[in-house]
Parts: structure tokens; C-alpha cells; sequence
């Protein structure tokens, strides 16, 4: 099942500040709604482990993610798949791209993924909306992680 997702979000940081977030696992794994565990393992690599409920499904996925296209401090993509087991399986990527808007950093992102398994028979709007949740759960929590900073 494929899905796309869009949005944006305002950040009261310098766009330098808000890079170095977006490359940061630490504080990515605090931000990460289910996010066990973030280990850089290169400058462009990350292993990852996070549990995430879907409806009556609930998949523990263990991945990779990489980033690619890094044009510091404005944006990369980043793309990765994760394994849940019995669950199924989702891979993807997003750009995210960042600009001065505001006396801050307006974050863009674009994603695309694609879902299989025992998840993808959830149902369209289901998957959407568990996806929209956890996009705006991470947001709220890296826009204050930023602000802190």
C-alpha cells in the first residue's frame, strides 16, 4: 500500500540550529513517537528500533534509515525500511527541506512509503491516520526540542 504525506511546520530556531537537530540521534530519539532505540553508525546512516500501535496491530520495527542529497543547512532526504516482523514491513523517504521564515526555520517535508503485510490490510485511512498522528506527535516534540536549544 503506498501513502504520501505533506506538510510544514514552523520552528522558533535558526535554521542552523534545526540542522543539527536534524542530525542529532539523540535528540531524534527523544522526538520519535515509539523510538527505542537511534544509532548513528556513519554520518549518513542510523540504525533504528521503535514500536508503533496501528489500530489493533502493534509491530515493534527494527531499520535502517540513510540520508542522502545533504545540502546543509537547507535539506536532505532521508529513506529507510524497517522489518516488523509478522507485522510487515514499511520503506520510504521524505525531503525535508528548510528556509528562513518568520525569524525562524519554516521545515517542509514530503514523504512517500509503502506499507505491506498484516498492516496494509488496516485500510487505507487507517494507516493515514495513525502516520498523520505520529508526523504531528514528532513535530510538537522536535519544535520544542529546537526552541530549547
Amino acid at each position: 500500500m503506498a501513502m504520501t504525506m505533506t506538510g510544514e511546520v514552523q520552528l522558533a530556531a535558526s535554521r542552523d540550529t534545526v540542522w543539527a537537530a536534524l542530525n542529532d540521534a539523540e535528540v531524534l530519539k527523544a522526538c520519535i513517537p515509539g523510538c527505542e532505540e537511534l544509532n548513528k553508525t556513519s554520518d549518513t546512516e542510523f540504525q533504528a528500533v521503535a514500536t508503533q500501535k496501528i489500530g489493533p496491530v502493534k509491530a515493534r520495527f527494527k531499520g535502517k534509515v540513510h540520508l542522502t542529497d545533504l545540502d546543509p543547512p537547507n535539506g536532505y532526504k532521508i529513506s529507510g525500511e524497517g522489518d516488523g516482523g509478522i507485522a510487515g514491513f514499511a520503506k520510504g523517504g521524505a525531503t525535508v527541506a528548510l528556509s528562513d521564515k518568520d525569524g525562524g526555520t519554516l521545515l517542509t517535508y514530503n514523504v512517500e512509503a509503502q506499507i505491506g503485510g498484516k498492516l496494509a490490510q488496516l485500510g487505507q485511512r487507517l494507516i493515514n491516520g495513525a502516520a498523520k498522528k505520529v508526523a504531528d506527535e514528532f513535530f510538537q516534540n522536535f519544535a520544542a526540542a529546537v526552541a530549547a536549544k
